[in-house]
């Protein structure tokens, strides 16, 4: 029965044009920028940054690398901004059509039903977070060419990579980034439990979001950054770090933890005190 009540809230979920549409922004933004690398000069700071520390930027200006560079803006700004318009639409959007007096009026408790819900939303974030890793490499490549890669984030990170080893850092920099977007999903969910309409819950999830990426972000506030969610949002681009911070990945993955049972206990607290059947 949990199989498949978790077939129909995902039947529900991809029954929705909405939900695509963030896979569809996605891929744009992508070929945009793939065709502004291709036809420009952008990628001259690349090469000279390349060449400026020893390496052969025909060697490195690649699709991998490509694909690399366009993972950054979009893990900041698109994603978070899809997976809480999806997370937000999961409770409150029922309630707001009526249909939620009527999937509680079966014998079902409130505790699995947000159980199935989340869990749905968890698969839509893990979709969108591998189609944004499979199309943006394979759109990459249709332009440039085969090569290793080569992450430069200023102040942070400066790492090339053969293309064998960049390409297991590109998967690990996916399959990190999941947790991110189970994260924001969690957000728009907690609130989406409250009784406001979808759209306040995604915007509270995303001020929520850009509230601690404002306090991580002020210099006097540098000793209590790990505090703030987003530090630990960000953990994915570890991965394309040489060498990898285990030790901050380990640390960022608990804190993550603990925010999403956080959520989802607060969502569910506020869900059993409503009176939705009246």
């Amino acid at each position: 029965m949990l199989i498949g009540q978790l077939r129909g809230e995902l039947w529900k979920l991809f029954g929705k044009k909405r939900t695509y549409i963030g896979f569809a922004m996605i891929l744009l933004t992508q070929l945009i920028v793939i065709l502004v690398f291709k036809y420009t000069r952008a990628s001259g700071q690349m090469v000279r940054t390349l060449e400026g520390n020893g390496y052969l930027a025909e060697q490195f200006l690649s699709g991998l690398t490509i694909a690399t560079i366009m993972l950054f803006p979009i893990a900041y700004v698109l994603l978070p901004l899809y997976v809480t318009l999806i997370g937000g639409d999961l409770v409150a959007k029922e309630a707001e059509d009526g249909t939620l007096r009527m999937i509680l009026a079966r014998p079902i408790s409130r505790l699995r039903l947000l159980a199935v819900k989340w869990v749905a939303g968890a698969v839509f974030a893990v979709i969108l977070v591998a189609a944004l890793g499979l199309f943006g490499a394979a759109f990459a490549h249709l332009w440039f060419r085969h090569g290793g890669l080569f992450v430069f984030v200023p102040g942070e990170i400066f790492a090339v990579f053969e293309p064998s080893l960049g390409w297991k850092r590109y998967a690990l920099a996916h399959a990190v980034l999941i947790a991110k977007g189970c994260s924001m999903m969690g957000v728009a969910f907690m609130f989406s439990c409250f009784n406001v309409k979808p759209a306040a819950a995604t915007i509270l999830a995303l001020s929520f979001f850009f509230v601690n990426g404002v306090l991580q972000q002020i210099p006097y506030f540098r000793d209590y950054q790990v505090y703030f969610l987003t530090y630990h949002l960000n953990l994915w681009q570890m991965m394309l770090a040489q060498p990898i911070p285990w030790w901050r990945i380990a640390e960022s993955v608990s804190v993550l933890v603990g925010f999403n049972v956080s959520f989802l206990v607060i969502g569910a607290s506020v869900f059993h005190a409503r009176d939705i059947k009246s």
